[in-house]
């Protein structure tokens, strides 16, 4: 397979798989494993983390009308019932700043010795089951609809929620941190969920807050490795123009399948709930764990 045609596929992996509750790190891993892509070359780990910035690119396209809205309704917010601490802005903010610091501080001890399959398809495992059972909770109150009696759901709007949910998904957001694999979305979303959200509400503050998460993450991974201080180092000037057209390929078919995937999934999801993507990722999990004992057995023997 030509370099160009590669760059195609694992774009639309990342485009397909980063903003969906099925973890985009394990399918680049798998699809990675699959073709053979050596992870010690400090130009494919770059890559990876190219594409990842034309996913996350997506979401101030796709939702620029959003924030322009929040931005204009600062700090009162559309209802004018907010303050600077409880408006979706702000909020924002802080559940990120709660899983910036641990996060950081964690990967550093342990994260590295965390990327293999093997954890992966443990974590693809239990973050389906976890999301089924959340997703099932919910789902009486999600079909009854706001004002119904003894509903589990409280916030049904972003704007409706308080600092407290705020850190609590903040907090839970570190476990995709450290557990590659668990998902950033499906920690965020279940976390959410747990909190009282309504399934549309948790989904749109996940990809807010994605937002400065994933650009802050993501640059300071291609700084490191451009500057020479990551595991797999590459400098600008070993590139040439072939590797150039590599990474713009994946890039731009990242961002449009990104695109294309939030607008698919925030339609999705409002009528068919997260349980499609628990079951998926249940089957992924059980098969990556299958193969991964397989290959234990197949080198032992």
């Amino acid at each position: 397979m030509s370099d160009y045609l590669l760059s195609v596929v694992l774009g639309i992996v990342e485009g397909l798989t980063e903003f969906l509750p099925v973890s985009s790190t394990a399918h680049l891993r798998i699809a990675e494993a699959l073709m053979h892509i050596n992870l010690s070359d400090g130009y494919w780990k770059m890559y990876t983390i190219v594409i990842q910035l034309g996913a996350i690119a997506c979401l101030p396209v796709y939702f620029r009308e959003r924030i322009a809205k929040l931005l204009s309704t600062f700090p009162r917010g559309e209802r004018g019932d907010r303050t600077i601490l409880t408006h979706p802005l702000s909020l924002t903010g802080i559940a990120f700043v709660v899983t910036a610091i641990p996060a950081f501080l964690l990967t550093k001890v342990i994260g590295k010795h965390l990327e293999s399959l093997e954890i992966m398809g443990l974590a693809l495992l239990i973050g389906g089951v976890a999301m089924w059972i959340i997703d099932a909770m919910n789902a009486k109150s999600e079909t009854a609809g706001q004002g119904a009696p003894g509903s589990r759901i409280r916030v049904w709007h972003m704007e409706e929620m308080n600092l407290g949910q705020a850190v609590w998904i903040g907090a839970c957001q570190i476990l995709s941190a450290v557990f590659p694999g668990t998902s950033r979305s499906m920690s965020t979303i279940g976390a959410g969920q747990l909190a009282g959200m309504s399934r549309a509400s948790a989904l749109e503050f996940s990809f807010f807050l994605s937002i400065p998460t994933m650009v802050v993450a993501t640059c300071y991974d291609l700084l490191k490795s451009l500057v020479g201080k990551s595991a797999n180092p590459i400098g600008v000037s070993q590139i040439d123009t072939h590797g150039w057209i590599v990474l713009a390929i994946g890039f731009v078919v990242s961002f449009i399948v990104a695109y294309a995937s939030v607008a698919w999934f925030m339609a999705y999801v409002r009528k068919h709930g997260f349980v499609p993507f628990a079951i998926y990722r249940i089957i992924v999990g059980i098969l990556v764990l299958l193969l991964m004992s397989r290959l234990e057995a197949n080198i032992g023997g």
